[in-house]
């Protein structure tokens, strides 16, 4: 983490507070494609995570009034339910290097049936966690429902993309990249992380190795959130449809989204957030959206969760005028 993150102020750099980045590049506004149906899929997944809390995710969303927020907007909602996930006390470990692996991939392989099926039928899937580990499974089932992997801005304080072998901790919520690149979902040339602040030593070298382009918060400082966006969407787009966002609550500072299994201070602002949303928007090549790691337990009167409800609409086009 840079030296004197935690000192950031909301707004600093970006959006109405009065900082320096206000308005979307030229170059991300292209017409958008109005989205018709919104399919919303909970994942109460918290098998991938040692803090317990982020199965109820999917409710706190859906309790900061998501559906009728979307249905504001024009959309139509199809919520599919949450989909089956055993709790800790019922499942086995496992491996202690990928600890409920078996589990987890069982789930996320019923997942990506399901996005495929919703974008088959014509829906934008709406995923909502859980821990982190099931974008395997959101990711796999848009890769083979476009015929390919799509281009992906992985939004997180954390690289997610250890291995069993280079995992200090051995939990699968810090290793869906990794996973997704196994079953060839991922192209690692059109991926960009955006707001990394605690990366493990063996991710460093993977994101290296594999020239995965990251943005860390030393970037989206330096640079500022509408140049992020601008380089991050150069890289991943191709055409309508063709970016998944997977948005980790905690890559948000947690001033502003407390409710996180693993908060990091210095994160990305209130307004840096939205903006980076409401870029995607405009840029017309959002395909697919998830949402994970909000804990309700240490949330404060469900903040994070509202948030993540206006990120959403943001990302599915909601602007101020």
């Amino acid at each position: 983490m840079t030296p004197g993150h935690g000192a950031r102020e909301a707004g600093s750099l970006s959006g109405e507070a009065g900082g320096m980045q206000t308005e979307v590049s030229p170059q991300l506004r292209r017409p958008a494609k109005r989205v018709g149906r919104v399919d919303v899929v909970g994942v109460p997944m918290d098998l991938g995570a040692d803090r317990r809390g982020v199965d109820m995710g999917p409710s706190a969303i859906r309790y900061a009034r998501l559906k009728e927020s979307l249905e504001k907007l024009g959309f139509t909602v199809s919520d599919h339910g949450n989909l089956r996930v055993p709790v800790p006390e019922s499942a086995t470990v496992a491996e202690q290097n990928a600890k409920y692996f078996p589990i987890i991939k069982a789930v996320c392989d019923e997942l990506a049936v399901l996005v495929e099926e919703i974008i088959a039928g014509g829906g934008f899937p709406l995923v909502l966690g859980g821990d982190h580990s099931i974008a395997m499974g959101t990711i796999t089932g848009v890769a083979k429902a476009r015929g390919r992997a799509p281009g992906v801005i992985w939004v997180d304080a954390h690289g997610d993309i250890n291995t069993p072998l280079t995992s200090p901790s051995g939990n699968v919520h810090g290793m869906p990249v990794h996973f997704a690149l196994q079953e060839h979902a991922v192209d690692p040339k059109r991926m960009a992380f955006i707001g990394l602040r605690d990366v493990d030593d063996g991710e460093k070298a993977i994101i290296r190795e594999l020239g995965v382009k990251a943005f860390t918060m030393a970037d989206v400082d330096r640079l500022g959130m509408s140049r992020v966006l601008e380089e991050a969407l150069a890289i991943v787009a191709d055409g309508p449809e063709s970016v998944h966002v997977s948005f980790d609550m905690d890559g948000v500072d947690p001033q502003e989204a407390p409710g996180v299994g693993t908060p990091v201070r210095g994160g990305i602002t209130y307004r840096e957030a939205h903006l980076l949303m409401e870029g995607v928007a405009a840029s017309g090549t959002l395909g697919s959206l998830e949402i994970t790691e909000i804990n309700p337990i240490l949330d404060r009167e469900n903040q994070t969760a509202i948030l993540a409800v206006e990120l959403i609409l943001s990302a599915l086009g909601k602007t101020t005028l």
